[in-house]
């Protein structure tokens, strides 16, 4: 059995770590640059970085911010938001970035997609799938893509769009469930599980991690290459410590 991830996930907003729930309504969880020297030295296998209203504000990710974090991170670095050109990615991988992650601009232009793996390497290049359930009008269930933080639909099929996007030369895809985004009530299992036996690509289940159990089903049922988490880290309801301990102990392959 290949070696699992454990993820934290920073969602920065004015400068600092925030958490919502369905996208909205977020709060402070700390700051940037402590949070993420704490997750390097807890034993975290990457950090990822999400300016999450770059895309809505219309501007660039914060580069110095994310500069700054690399200075005190050990562990790949992944970084999103905001990121619309070949550009943006070369100056986030000259602040220290190891890995981008491209939503909207992706949806907008796949080209990038394929250019950015030209350029960088596959390995350099993550898809983020924000996506929510939809009931079609033969009863199946599906997950449409949104961009935008969330805010807008695309009307394109998640698993379809990743199918997509690894032809295209992405290296890892990111899926986050909207429906269960901040809501600690587990992560969406068959989305995950759907998007994975599409690809061949890793994939990095992300949305509504609340217990150790369910960052474990997510890695085994829903066949998860690794998992990011962001609530029960940030307000220390769990060390990633205790999930990979917690992991170990059910026969899950972790780097400890």
């Amino acid at each position: 059995m290949a070696i699992k991830k454990i993820i934290p996930c920073l969602d920065v907003k004015d400068g600092k770590v925030v958490k919502g729930v369905h996208f909205e309504n977020v709060k402070t969880a700390g700051d940037v640059i402590e949070n993420a020297r704490f997750y390097s030295e807890e034993g975290a296998d990457e950090i990822v970085f999400l300016d999450i209203s770059a895309t809505i504000e219309g501007r660039k990710t914060m580069v110095e911010l994310v500069r700054e974090v690399a200075k005190v991170v050990s562990i790949p670095f992944i970084v999103g938001g905001g990121i619309k050109s070949l550009e943006d990615i070369e100056r986030l991988i000259d602040a220290g970035v190891n890995k981008i992650s491209i939503n909207t601009a992706a949806v907008r232009d796949p080209s990038l997609v394929q250019n950015a793996a030209k350029k960088f390497g596959s390995e350099s290049v993550i898809i983020a799938i924000d996506a929510k359930r939809k009931t079609q009008d033969d009863g199946r269930e599906t997950w449409e893509v949104y961009i935008n933080s969330g805010q807008t639909p695309t009307g394109i099929d998640a698993v379809e769009w990743a199918k997509k996007v690894e032809a295209l030369g992405a290296g890892a895809l990111l899926p986050t469930s909207i429906d269960k985004d901040g809501t600690k009530e587990g992560y969406d299992i068959e989305l995950t599980k759907n998007i994975k036996e599409a690809v061949k690509i890793p994939v990095i289940a992300s949305g509504g991690a609340g217990t150790l159990e369910h960052i474990y089903e997510v890695l085994t049922k829903g066949k998860a290459d690794a998992a990011l988490c962001a609530s029960i880290f940030h307000f220390r309801d769990y060390s990633i410590k205790q999930a990979k301990e917690y992991l170990r102990e059910k026969g899950i392959q972790v780097r400890i």
